[in-house]
């Protein structure tokens, strides 16, 4: 692998196995490609939005429409706050991570009134506890949930969660970006209003797009404001009868949708994602535990992240450094609370790979050594021998 670029030639190439963006496929690099028409007056585009927005709705498993929004992840966490709020709204902010607590400036961004339900951020939320919660507050127009933490690799329960929610009458927005796909997700039998997903976590796409699937009642709730939605950019409203006006509320990013689609019907023909995922997922945490080194989890855990603490004595960004520098692979630290204390590998979509895992322990194992951290057993060794189990 080529890692020593002239500033001029372009950026160096690392191996990708961060929790997003995440690695390319090829078919996708060649879809963006493709000649461009004019998103705006031609009428197969529209089509070709359509049915990619159907295939979307078909893998998560529901009849409700999605849509595609011309913006990264955070894009469409915004435009479901924004399409929901209105000024005095208290909504339940479920509080168990960084993304988690984030919802609240869009909530306030909009005028509504947050209200955090706030625990352990080294648990996944317990369903229980919600519903003792619920009992006695409930007087709530929306909560927003997130599913996969990636800050911290926390996975949430949202097919016991959010039918908790909407049995009090209370809508239930998820953000899903580093989880659908890698993780369960089946939005009619969730009971999920308002489900946000991204295009560079496990649908492995280049970063650029948000897509976010919209239930009956979150239409209603819409179309019921008594206050128009202080936004153009992020109101879901503005693409109402897009299909039956073929008039989209701005030129769609047609390069970057064609790779969505490409990495969708890759989704599709992996008719074994979500068994990989967890193969993935578990033999990684067995490795890291097993050597010696803590997840900075209890429960919870992701399928598409493990996230380990820095062992005492250095600094992450002496791993990341030696990863990056001695073995051309990109790993991440965190952010907020986490900042310096843990180390993220991302084994979602393109990078759900036994090769390249395999790659990423073994350089974990000698930079270890180079760095004098004893470890019990090889993470290389161990992230096989717990794949063959």
């Amino acid at each position: 692998m080529e890692r020593t670029r002239t500033q001029k030639e372009g950026p160096t190439m690392y191996k990708i196995m961060t929790p997003g963006p995440t690695q390319v496929a090829e078919n996708v690099r060649l879809a963006r490609s493709l000649p461009c028409t004019n998103p705006d007056l031609d009428e197969a585009f529209v089509e070709f939005y359509k049915e990619t927005c159907e295939t979307i709705s078909g893998l998560l498993h529901t009849g409700n429409e999605t849509l595609i929004l011309g913006g990264e992840g955070i894009l469409g966490l915004e435009a479901a706050c924004a399409s929901l709020t209105e000024p005095g709204d208290k909504v339940l902010v479920l509080d168990n991570g960084i993304y988690g607590k984030g919802f609240a400036d869009f909530v306030s961004l909009y005028g509504g009134i947050p209200e955090l339900y706030t625990v352990d951020d080294r648990n996944a939320i317990d369903a229980a506890a919600l519903e003792r919660f619920l009992a006695k507050s409930h007087d709530y127009k929306y909560a927003t949930v997130v599913h996969g933490d990636t800050p911290s690799g926390m996975l949430n329960d949202i097919a016991a969660i959010c039918p908790l929610l909407k049995s009090y009458g209370i809508l239930t927005v998820v953000d899903s970006v580093s989880a659908m796909f890698g993780e369960e997700v089946d939005v009619d039998a969730a009971r999920i209003d308002l489900l946000c997903g991204g295009s560079q976590k496990v649908v492995s796409a280049p970063p650029g797009l948000t897509f976010v699937t919209l239930s009956a009642d979150a239409k209603k709730a819409m179309d019921e404001r008594k206050t128009p939605v202080a936004s153009f950019y992020a109101n879901l409203k503005t693409f109402e009868h897009y299909y039956e006006e073929k008039w989209f509320p701005y030129t769609m990013p047609i390069s970057d949708i064609r790779g969505l689609r490409a990495a969708i019907d890759n989704i599709a023909a992996d008719k074994d994602i979500l068994k990989r995922h967890a193969a993935i997922g578990a033999a990684a945490r067995a490795a890291v535990t097993e050597a010696g080194l803590s997840l900075y989890l209890e429960s919870g855990f992701s399928n598409t992240v493990t996230v380990f603490c820095v062992p005492e004595g250095m600094t992450d960004r002496e791993i990341l450094t030696a990863m990056r520098e001695e073995h051309g692979i990109l790993l991440a630290g965190s952010f907020g609370d986490l900042a310096g204390k843990v180390i993220r590998i991302g084994h979602m979509g393109e990078n759900a790979s036994v090769s390249d895992m395999t790659e990423v322990f073994g350089a974990l194992d000698q930079v270890f050594a180079k760095l004098h951290v004893p470890l019990k057993v090889s993470l290389r060794d161990c992230f096989l021998e717990r794949l063959s189990v």
